[in-house]
């Protein structure tokens, strides 16, 4: 009962996020648009004074998903999604190419307002990775992972610690909300939009792992992602 609840609520933050766009894009257009907002926010949180943290903990990453617009709003029921970026430190150093994922939650509480607030998720170890890879789990406690925030306007889910499996950089761009909590959220893969720029069957891990599944469309993300 409690797990198809849940799920009820996923489905309805998925369909708010949906609800958000104003205008419904093909899959190619929404990749662009996304990859395009990834590179900027990869620039802005290396940039920032109050995300210089950041830079030392993308140094020794297993992986990154960088979401670029994760809307938050409701009253009583809120709901929070938005669509972004995974991409895992090869063994050169190099960043691979970029797999699709949309990050969807859904909770009840007396919450009200909207937010817009772009995040990155420095995935510190295999566990981490695994668990968006493999599993398409809940992020969080249910997964056996935790997780720490950083950023101004941003609800601190746990107390940071080097012992963490996730590191979130946020920076709200739109409104005041009670804050952005990543427990319960889930990564879901993207088959449209992996499909659109690499090809029908395209998986997460054919496009990080095997090398095969390429695009110039992400170079500028990789540029960026290699910055200092």
């Amino acid at each position: 009962m409690k797990k198809s609840v849940y799920a009820g609520f996923l489905i309805a933050g998925l369909m708010f996020v949906a609800g958000c766009s104003e205008v419904l894009k093909p899959p190619a257009e929404e990749a662009r648009v996304i990859l395009r907002k990834a590179t900027d926010t990869v620039i802005r949180f290396k940039e920032s004074s109050e995300l210089k943290q950041m830079a030392r903990h993308i140094a020794t990453a297993k992986a990154l998903v960088v979401l670029p617009t994760v809307i938050k709003g409701g009253f009583i029921a809120a709901a929070e999604g938005g669509s972004g970026i995974l991409s895992v430190r090869r063994a050169n150093g190099d960043w691979s190419n970029p797999a699709f994922y949309t990050l969807a939650s859904a909770s009840v509480g007396l919450q009200a307002g909207l937010q817009d607030t772009e995040i990155i998720l420095v995935l510190r170890n295999q566990k981490a990775l695994d668990a968006v890879l493999k599993h398409q789990g809940k992020l969080g406690a249910d997964m056996g992972l935790t997780v720490g925030i950083f950023g101004a306007g941003v609800e601190a889910s746990t107390t940071t610690n080097l012992g963490e499996d996730i590191y979130a950089f946020a920076s709200s761009k739109v409104g005041l909300f009670a804050g952005v909590s990543l427990e319960g959220s889930a990564l879901v893969r993207r088959k449209d939009l992996n499909e659109a720029v690499y090809g029908t069957g395209a998986t997460p891990q054919a496009i990080i792992f095997q090398g095969r599944l390429k695009t110039s469309r992400a170079d500028n993300l990789k540029r960026a992602l290699a910055l200092p």
